[in-house]
């Protein structure tokens, strides 16, 4: 993964995230969360995948569903953004970055 501040102002700053091929991107995205110590924050993505695992909700079933992917296909929208979660020692009381995303491939 590369990192790069493209905007900053008034506190607020943009910052590109590319991941390298075969880098898991939720695994990716949760990590550099924490390594920020990103209190909130909000994100868009395009690009491709190879392999996921999407879910979605099924009120009739009252659970979450998965949709295995495992062949290359574009990102078209990948939203989300990340909130405080915890416990987590490392990070202020006791809470940790937690991204949630929402995907459409």
């Amino acid at each position: 993964m590369d990192a790069k501040v493209i905007h900053e102002l008034h506190g607020e700053r943009t910052v590109a995230v590319v991941l390298a091929p075969g880098e898991e991107a939720a695994r990716t995205l949760a990590d550099f969360a924490r390594r920020e110590r990103l209190a909130s924050a909000r994100f868009t993505g395009i690009g491709a995948l190879s392999r996921a695992t999407l879910g979605f909700f099924d009120p009739d079933r009252k659970t979450y569903r998965a949709i295995h992917v495992d062949q290359q296909v574009e990102v078209v929208s990948l939203v989300g953004n990340v909130a405080l979660a915890g416990p987590c020692p490392a990070v202020t009381r006791n809470l940790f970055p937690f991204p949630h995303h929402r995907a459409a491939p």
